[in-house]
């Protein structure tokens, strides 16, 4: 037998667990774009959907995915949120993912400006060259890739640009050769990424290549000692090489930061 004080209990109790119900179901219901957000995701990523692309109507989505608009418009937003998706009022939602090369790009200007104001990031850029294009004449020389024509036309123009003297041809042939191994491993998005700091390397490398006494004509070979090794499969001797030619360059770099804060302050 139930007395009042446990029917009011039990009364108290309800609204309680109709509360817990109802927010179960919200729960579930916020479920349901899910699928809807992973396909139109997908499809955008593989490049199945194109920037300038709109999508079906929400009434035709809703109809795919068996769901009411009020999800399909959740999924919308959140590949909005995603910045995969544009909407404008009383228009299909357009697709407007950015390539990753111009995100890229974005991203050298935002390094070129920290270098503005932070001339050491310059000797940390050094490092990340260094430990990516160790690894890269690693994998070239297990044969992952293969040194493409790039390599071989940067290496001869240098080796002529040595013989005349020009510095700053020679600095862009220096660039363009690393630029070339990176591409030979043929890995796209490396490819992007090195292809965006690619005149921030240029930059680095003629500063550094100012310090020296060494001529030309030595700087060519280091790299025709790195090209050599790589094309024999001699990854240890290929990866300290590189490593060798990039700490190097590092130092002399360093060299000419200190030289160039040293005028600074003269100049004051």
């Amino acid at each position: 037998m139930v007395t009042d004080g446990s029917a009011s209990n039990a009364a108290s109790r309800r609204p309680m667990a109709g509360a817990r119900q109802a927010s179960a179901a919200v729960g579930e219901r916020s479920k349901l774009y899910v699928p809807i957000v992973d396909a139109f995701e997908a499809d955008i990523l593989s490049g199945v959907l194109k920037v300038g692309d709109r999508i079906p109507a929400e009434g035709e989505i809703a109809r795919t995915f068996n769901v009411s608009t009020r999800i399909v418009r959740e999924a919308i937003q959140v590949l909005e949120t995603k910045g995969l998706l544009r909407r404008k009022h009383g228009e299909r939602a357009m697709v407007v993912r950015e390539d990753v090369g111009e995100f890229l790009g974005t991203l050298s200007v935002a390094v070129r400006q920290l270098f503005s104001c932070r001339s050491d990031y310059m000797v940390q850029l050094m490092d990340v060259r260094r430990i990516i294009e160790i690894e890269v004449v690693g994998r070239l020389t297990s044969g992952e890739g293969a040194i493409n024509d790039e390599v071989e036309r940067a290496l001869e123009e240098m080796r002529r640009a040595a013989e005349d003297g020009d510095f700053s041809r020679f600095t862009d042939c220096d660039a363009a050769f690393h630029l070339g191994l990176v591409h030979s491993v043929g890995n796209e998005i490396l490819n992007v990424f090195y292809d965006n700091l690619f005149a921030l390397i240029i930059e680095v490398i003629r500063l550094s290549s100012g310090v020296p006494d060494k001529s030309l004509d030595a700087g060519y070979q280091e790299h025709l000692e790195i090209y050599r090794l790589i094309r024999d499969g001699d990854g240890e001797g290929a990866k300290a090489a590189m490593r060798r030619q990039i700490e190097n360059s590092a130092s002399y770099l360093q060299v000419a930061l200190d030289k160039g804060q040293i005028q600074q302050r003269r100049n004051k």
